[in-house]
């Protein structure tokens, strides 16, 4: 292989193996690490997040398969670039490429040199079987901080059916300025029953027509429905709670209202920013704490509030292993008073819609039970709920939307939503 095309090559590699690093030695998510990939060019830089994602998806399964040619534990850098091997292996990927580029990466680290004998012969052992032996494992299971409440709220079928889901590097949904019809005949998409844009197989976003005119953003399927539930109107004054990075913020511009988008971050409403500038609609941001921020008077609210974000786990494979479960009532409290403080800044009259993207009951059929219990002048809005596309199935019981990657298993998932529409008397 020539030297320029064996570099493009290794540095999404090492680039993956440092993010593998620093979710799995160091618990930091991915999205917090775009320091290491920001010198790839955009196709390395997704590349290696693919790869680190996929690793992360499979985990389990790759070590299954490693645990029978090694005698003993390596060392962490060697165990994940032998991870990372395997999980390219069992995809598909030529075997001298891989071989060859885990051994020289691991050649190329000091403390590592002597183990480049062990990473050439266990990948060589397995690359000839992998695609089916990978295939052969079981899907793996999500933590037991996580499973058991799952398993309690949703039932031990309806658990595996998610962790199938989840074993599996999701689809690319985009959501459309306008009518998605022509933006999905322009990117090679289809549209789905609630009218986002999926497309299917690795995907470079600031490659697709319509990109750089701002014909669309980024938004899982599930992550549309909130803002499609509050149905503004043109001129509405619409404030969006917790607005970065601003999906839902484009979504309500998009429609005409004159929408004001508050988060505390800084640093995430920075892509709120450039994505106001490439899709060239307006909104008042501001950066500040919800439960500080008093104006009043507003025709509607969005608020998609902090929470596990257990729903997620499809796009975000690295969230199991940073989390362990601590302070989701913590972020259930909060998410309570955050309710309550939005539903004083409404008008007479003015609708609510709570959503988290979170499997758990606690973070939302428990939290809509609580919310309208200590609000009287709060009522459900079900008519808001009736939106196209989503199936009966997906009401919950007392009330709102609950939403769980298995719904759309065979066309790739949904994330996992609990969707919550309010009005004030």
């Amino acid at each position: 292989m020539p030297r320029d095309a064996a570099e493009s090559s290794m540095a999404p590699r090492r680039a993956a193996l440092a993010l593998l690093h620093g979710v799995l030695a160091e618990r930091h998510a991915l999205s917090d690490m775009g320091a290491i990939t920001a010198p790839l060019a955009p196709d390395g830089r997704a590349r290696a997040q693919r790869l680190a994602a996929d690793v992360l998806r499979g985990l389990s399964r790759a070590d299954r398969m490693l645990h029978p040619h090694l005698g003993r534990r390596p060392p962490m850098f060697v165990l994940n670039v032998l991870r990372l091997g395997v999980t390219e292996l069992a995809q598909g990927a030529a075997a001298h490429g891989v071989v060859n580029d885990m051994v020289a990466i691991t050649g190329a680290e000091r403390r590592h040199a002597s183990m480049r004998g062990l990473v050439n012969a266990v990948l060589r052992r397995v690359a000839p079987d992998a695609p089916a032996a990978w295939a052969a494992q079981p899907v793996p299971r999500l933590p037991a901080w996580l499973r058991r409440p799952l398993v309690r709220a949703w039932g031990e079928a309806a658990t595996g059916l998610i962790e199938s889901v989840q074993a599996v590097a999701p689809p690319l949904d985009l959501t459309a300025r306008g009518d998605p019809a022509p933006l999905a005949q322009a990117v090679g998409g289809r549209v789905l029953p609630t009218g986002s844009v999926r497309l299917s197989g690795p995907v470079q976003v600031t490659a697709l027509p319509g990109h750089e005119g701002g014909a669309f953003w980024v938004q899982d399927a599930a992550a549309a429905l909130p803002a499609r539930a509050l149905g503004v109107r043109p001129g509405e004054r619409v404030l969006d709670l917790c607005a970065a990075p601003g999906g839902k913020t484009l979504q309500l511009a998009a429609a005409g209202a004159a929408v004001t988008a508050l988060d505390i971050s800084a640093a995430r409403l920075v892509r709120l920013h450039e994505n106001l500038a490439r899709t060239g609609l307006e909104a008042r941001v501001v950066e500040a704490d919800a439960l500080e921020f008093h104006e009043d008077g507003w025709d509607a609210i969005l608020l998609d509030a902090p929470c596990s974000a257990t729903g997620t786990i499809r796009r975000h494979p690295d969230l199991p292993h940073v989390k362990d479960g601590a302070g989701i009532g913590d972020l259930a409290a909060l998410q309570a008073r955050m309710i309550d403080h939005a539903a004083g800044l409404l008008r007479p009259g003015g609708r609510l819609v709570f959503a988290t993207c979170s499997l758990l009951p606690q973070e939302g059929e428990d939290q809509l039970a609580a919310a309208l219990a200590r609000n009287p002048g709060l009522g459900p809005d079900p008519a808001a709920l009736a939106l196209p596309g989503v199936a009966p199935g997906w009401h919950s019981p007392g009330g709102g939307l609950r939403l769980r990657p298995d719904h759309w298993a065979e066309a790739g998932g949904i994330d996992g939503f609990f969707i919550a529409a309010l009005r004030k008397a």
